[in-house]
C-alpha cells in the first residue's frame, strides 16, 4: 500500500457548543506527520464529536483549525478527502450480516479513485488482520478483530489522517495494548493518527517522543492549557510524550460568535453521499 506522508493538524481554542451545552472546549494541540495523538474523556465527554471535527465532518462553533494547510470548516470537503474514520458508533458501524470480504469490497467502491485488490490486502495487513479468513461473518469476529477491521476499512482509502474513536472500548488490557501497538506502527510509517479513549493505561506500552497524550477533553471552557497557559504541541521541543507551544494568532476557520446551535446543524453534509467515512457500512454524515 502506498503510504502518503501524514497531514499536519493544528488547533487553537477549538470549541463546540450546542443548545444542550458545551461538547468540547478550548482544544489546543498540533499533530505532525508520523505521530500518534490521544485524547481522553469519559463517555459523553465529546470524543466522537472532536474526531468528526478534526476530520472535516462536523463544524466547530469557535477556534482555529487547520489540517494539511486547509482551514476548517471552510475547506471541509478537501479535509474529508485526505482523512478517514475508524469505527464510530452511529456513523459507520459494521453490518453484522456481512462478511469481512463484503465490507472490504464496499470500502474499495467508496474510494474516490480506482484501486486494485492489493489495496485491501495491504490494509488488512497493516491493521493486523493478514491471516483473518475474509469469509468470516462480522458477527463472528472478536471485539479486537472488529476494531482492527474498522482501521483496515479506513486504510483502504489511503488517508493521510486517520482518526480512531474509543480505542479501549470492550477490550481487555492485553487487547488494548495490541490495538495501541497497531496504531503506533501506522504512525511510525508516516501516517498522522489521532485517537480517543477512556482508559489510557495501556498507551504507556507504546508511548515515545512521537506520542502525544493522553490529552484531556474539556467541557468547562478551561481549554487544553497547562499551568503556564500553553497548549500541547507535538512540533515543539520534546518534553516527554507531550510538548508545549505558545499559541499564536491565526485567521479563524470558525468564527467565534458565542452562538449556541443545535447538534444537527453542525454536521457537514456537503458531498457526504459520495465520500468515504472509512469503517463499516457507509452512511451519510448526518
Amino acid at each position: 500500500m502506498r503510504r502518503a506522508t501524514g497531514a499536519r493538524v493544528h488547533a487553537e481554542g477549538v470549541t463546540l457548543t450546542t443548545r444542550e451545552g458545551p461538547v468540547y472546549t478550548g482544544v489546543d494541540f498540533t499533530a505532525r506527520p508520523g505521530t500518534l495523538t490521544v485524547f481522553q474523556a469519559d463517555s459523553g465527554g465529546g470524543r466522537s464529536a472532536l474526531l468528526l471535527t478534526l476530520s472535516g465532518r462536523m463544524k466547530p462553533t469557535g477556534g482555529t483549525l487547520h489540517v494539511d494547510g486547509y482551514t476548517l470548516p471552510k475547506q471541509a470537503r478537501k479535509v474529508r478527502r485526505i482523512s478517514a474514520l475508524g469505527l464510530m458508533d452511529d456513523v459507520n458501524a459494521l453490518d453484522e450480516r456481512l462478511r469481512v470480504s463484503e465490507h472490504l469490497s464496499e470500502a474499495r467502491l467508496l474510494r474516490l479513485r480506482p484501486s486494485a485488490r492489493s489495496v485491501s490486502d495491504a490494509a488488512m495487513s497493516a491493521a493486523g488482520l493478514a491471516d483473518l479468513d475474509r469469509r468470516t461473518m462480522v458477527k463472528e469476529l472478536s471485539m479486537l478483530e472488529r476494531r482492527r477491521l474498522g482501521v483496515a476499512l479506513a486504510l483502504v482509502s489511503e488517508p493521510r489522517l486517520l482518526v480512531v474513536d474509543n480505542v479501549d472500548s470492550g477490550l481487555n488490557d492485553e487487547h488494548q495494548a495490541r490495538m495501541w501497538r497497531s496504531l503506533k506502527d501506522l504512525a511510525d510509517e508516516g501516517l498522522t493518527v489521532i485517537a480517543t479513549c477512556a482508559d489510557s493505561r495501556e498507551l504507556d506500552t507504546v508511548a515515545d517522543q512521537d506520542t502525544q497524550g493522553p490529552l484531556p477533553i474539556r467541557q468547562d471552557g478551561s481549554g487544553g492549557k497547562d499551568e503556564t497557559g500553553n497548549g500541547t504541541d507535538a512540533d515543539s521541543t520534546d518534553t516527554g510524550s507531550t510538548g508545549t507551544h505558545n499559541a499564536g494568532t491565526h485567521d479563524s476557520g470558525a468564527e467565534d460568535t458565542g452562538q449556541v446551535i443545535g447538534i444537527d446543524e453542525l454536521l457537514d453534509r456537503e458531498g457526504s453521499a459520495t465520500e468515504n467515512t472509512g469503517g463499516g457500512a457507509h452512511r451519510e454524515d448526518s
